[in-house]
């Protein structure tokens, strides 16, 4: 073959391989299947700062479309989420589910995002957690599917909820009978003025008229503390606490003489400590009559 030919037949060559080059390596504009991003599970964390953090590689899978969560590699961690809610029914956790714009709602809820969170919503219900301490949002965002449509994600929010309406709840389930049944008053954390009600004030009513009618019985005023601090601080407060007790009642013109205070600290709680609704059992004093 004449050299000629041969060098035009390289010519063509160069110039076919420089055009496929820049066409479809360079600019990627050749036919044939796009190239796919790996779909990654995002990471599972639910935090409460400086109380609790439970995480996992894994998180809660939906179908597309779909409201009803897998959560199979899960259960542990939304047990523990159960078990610190029922230890500490100060906290409220709000359960956020994601849901995206291409997704269909066939729910009976608002969006996808409610139903979702519902779902897990039911689960930690059904483990014993109090309703009250329990809510849902949603939140619409670009979420990413998998191969085979799947998507995953919910986020898990902290607040606190409203002490004083509890220990008021506390107090306000203390029922007078008589005199002779011991009555508990019932103080908000590091305070030392009881929480006064209408129970109570029927108690030192009839009491007041007991110990006047009986000069030879006493009203004996207990104070009491939880454990929320050191042995020589709760002492200090119970001894505050049944100090303020001992003032009310004799402005109310009991007899000084007819009563008797004593202080514990936190020495005799009548419920455990290791749980709030123990420690708001625990902050009170005990009246009973001698």
């Amino acid at each position: 073959m004449p050299i000629k030919t041969l060098a035009w037949i390289a010519l063509i060559v160069w110039m076919g391989g420089s055009t496929y080059w820049h066409v479809c390596k360079i600019k990627q504009l050749c036919d044939g299947p796009t190239p796919t991003a790996t779909y990654v599970v995002p990471p599972l964390s639910i935090v409460d700062a400086g109380k609790l953090d439970l995480s996992s590689p894994m998180n809660f899978g939906f179908k597309k479309s779909m409201a009803d969560p897998n959560f199979y590699n899960l259960k542990k961690e939304l047990d523990s989420l159960a078990s610190y809610l029922k230890t500490d029914s100060t906290r409220k956790t709000t359960i956020t589910g994601l849901y995206s714009s291409i997704e269909q709602n066939t729910s009976s809820f608002a969006d996808l995002g409610l139903a979702r969170a519902d779902a897990i919503m039911q689960y930690l219900v059904q483990a014993g957690v109090p309703a009250g301490q329990l809510g849902i949002a949603s939140r619409m965002i670009d979420l990413s599917f998998s191969a085979d449509d799947s998507t995953h994600g919910m986020e898990f929010g902290f607040t606190g909820l409203d002490l004083p309406k509890a220990e008021q709840a506390l107090a306000d389930a203390e029922v007078h009978t008589t005199v002779f049944e011991p009555m508990d008053l019932y103080f908000e954390s590091a305070k030392s003025d009881y929480i006064k009600t209408g129970e109570n004030d029927k108690f030192l009513a009839e009491a007041k008229q007991y110990l006047a009618e009986n000069k030879d019985k006493k009203l004996l005023l207990t104070g009491h503390t939880d454990n929320e601090s050191s042995d020589a601080s709760n002492l200090r407060l119970s001894k505050k606490r049944v100090a303020g007790v001992l003032a009310a009642f004799k402005k109310i013109g009991i007899n000084p003489s007819q009563l008797v205070t004593d202080a514990k600290g936190e020495s005799e709680p009548k419920a455990s400590n290791d749980t709030p609704d123990g420690r708001r059992a625990n902050r009170r004093v005990s009246i009973v009559v001698q």
